[in-house]
């Protein structure tokens, strides 16, 4: 059995999203937001590389738990969209 408290790291090339079960809500924001990052139906259930840092870096800060976080690979600062 896993340690529900465990952080799981998902690293791209760009951006390393890290996932904490046990802080989980359920709430899938994150399924809604990017189905084509976060599939609870395949393993690895998140990929990174799936999309654009900034939309991924925009969904993750909506998770309601704070389940998942983010790291840019470089360090750099928070990606942003361009205004729509």
């Amino acid at each position: 059995m896993s340690d529900r408290t465990e952080k799981k790291s998902y690293e791209g090339r760009s951006i390393t999203v890290t996932f904490e079960a046990g802080r989980c809500e359920h709430a899938a924001a994150c399924v809604r937001g990017l189905p084509e990052v976060f599939d609870t139906g395949r393993r690895p259930w998140i990929r990174p590389d799936g999309a654009d840092a900034g939309r991924l870096a925009e969904v993750v800060r909506s998770c309601p738990s704070g389940a998942l976080q983010y790291e840019l690979v470089d360090g750099g600062e928070t990606p942003r969209l361009p205004p729509a």
